[in-house]
């Protein structure tokens, strides 16, 4: 299977929802994606966030296969979850 750009826009990504405050104090939504750190929409609505954050991943995936960066996928072992006291020796 090719994983091109299609590929990963199909992935069910795990979303984290949140709001916060502008700079003026105006809250607002944002949308970021578990597996892509880097990545973070925000919007007035949580509406907007849902409607449009796929364009901005679109950007992001395109330039993540542009340079040959890792894509990490929904359901890849997440290093956070790694018991380091257990792997390490001598612990």
């Amino acid at each position: 299977m090719t994983k091109d750009l299609d590929y990963y826009m199909n992935l069910e990504w795990t979303l984290i929802e949140g709001t916060d405050l502008d700079f003026n104090g105006n809250p607002y939504w944002y949308i970021e994606i578990k597996e892509i750190p880097s990545f973070a929409f925000c919007a007035k609505t949580i509406e907007k966030a849902r409607e449009n954050y796929k364009k901005q991943l679109k950007l992001q995936l395109m330039l993540m296969l542009e340079d040959g960066e890792e894509i990490r996928e929904p359901g890849d072992e997440d290093e956070d979850d790694i018991d380091w006291e257990s792997a390490c020796p001598g612990g």
